[in-house]
């Protein structure tokens, strides 16, 4: 059986990361060599509960962790195209751990002392990034908006070695034609702790799929579908835009299976270059019938053939 790195830190499954910060910062000071030198020596135990705190602290091992166990962690997963992921490797250094949590590889050392030139404590480091998706309609995307997000994260309280969970909202301001996987970061806005830095929040846009347009770029793209009939003599196509609109394009040309109709500038805003937009691309659906009347084939052939002596 693997290890399990919440027994290690003596934490629960649902543990906080700012529960883990303080289960790290109790044993390292409890288990470090220089404060066990009467032959007693923890050191191995030092070392796994320095590998325990790495791996915990960190969002995408801890999830890794929590699903496949020691094993999976280290030994990789298979993926969806052939293969195996690279699995996870502890540095083996336990003190570069120690030294990398309290800014000293001294147990005996005064971390309360606030680093004169930083205002803070000597050391800290910040927590890995926590992203999180925001999904947004082709709409939303087209005219702008504004999004709120409600949080819950761990705040240090006054006495600065415990925390209370507050809320807070965070705004986003959408801007117009934003494009999937543009990424808005909020500074230091995940779980205080009294020897990190609080992660980043960032949200990743997404796009939902639209019923009508296809986005390609700062192009939209529209699938029209038209018989056969209207394919060969004309038409006219109708498109209701993402702000309301209703547009009416006229097709004077004979559509076959890859033609297009483009109409410039109602496409996507483009984003930081005000009045700007990309086009309209319309693509055809040709509908051919299921069956014709012999009169009908009659008409079809004549008015083909006669077409063709014209040209010859």
């Amino acid at each position: 059986m693997g290890l399990d790195y919440y027994a290690i830190l003596n934490v629960p499954r649902s543990a906080q990361l700012s529960d883990i910060h303080s289960a790290y910062r109790r044993l390292a000071l409890k288990l470090h060599p220089d404060k066990n030198k009467d032959g007693k020596s923890q050191e191995e135990l030092f070392a796994r509960v320095a590998e325990a705190y790495e791996v915990l602290r960190q969002q995408d091992l801890r999830a890794i962790f929590d699903q496949f166990g020691e094993e999976g962690l280290k030994k990789g997963l298979p993926q969806p195209n052939g293969g195996w992921s690279q699995g996870y490797i502890f540095h083996g250094d336990a003190n570069k751990t120690f030294k990398a949590f309290f800014g000293t590889e001294n147990p005996f050392a005064d971390f309360a002392v606030p680093d004169a030139k930083k205002g803070t404590f000597g050391g800290k480091i910040q927590d890995p990034a926590i992203e999180r998706e925001l999904h947004l309609t082709l709409e939303e995307l087209y005219l702008g908006c504004d999004k709120k997000m409600k949080i819950s994260r761990h705040v240090m309280n006054e006495d600065g070695h415990t925390s209370s969970v507050r809320d807070k909202i965070l705004s986003i301001r959408v801007k117009r034609g934003w494009k999937a996987g543009t990424r808005v970061t909020f500074k230091e806005e995940g779980d205080q702790g009294p020897n990190t830095i609080p992660a980043d929040m960032v949200y990743i846009l997404r796009e939902r799929e639209h019923a009508l347009f296809q986005r390609r770029g700062n192009d939209l793209v529209y699938k029209a579908k038209i018989p056969l009939g209207q394919a060969l003599v004309g038409c006219a196509v109708e498109v209701a835009t993402l702000d309301g609109r209703l547009l009416t394009i006229p097709i004077n040309d004979i559509v076959h299976q890859t033609y297009t109709k483009t109409v410039f500038g109602e496409g996507m805003p483009i984003t930081g270059e005000d009045g700007k937009t990309g086009n309209l691309i319309i693509e055809f659906d040709i509908i051919f019938p299921e069956k014709l009347s012999p009169p009908e084939k009659m008409l079809i052939k004549d008015a083909l053939l006669s077409k063709h002596h014209q040209l010859n």
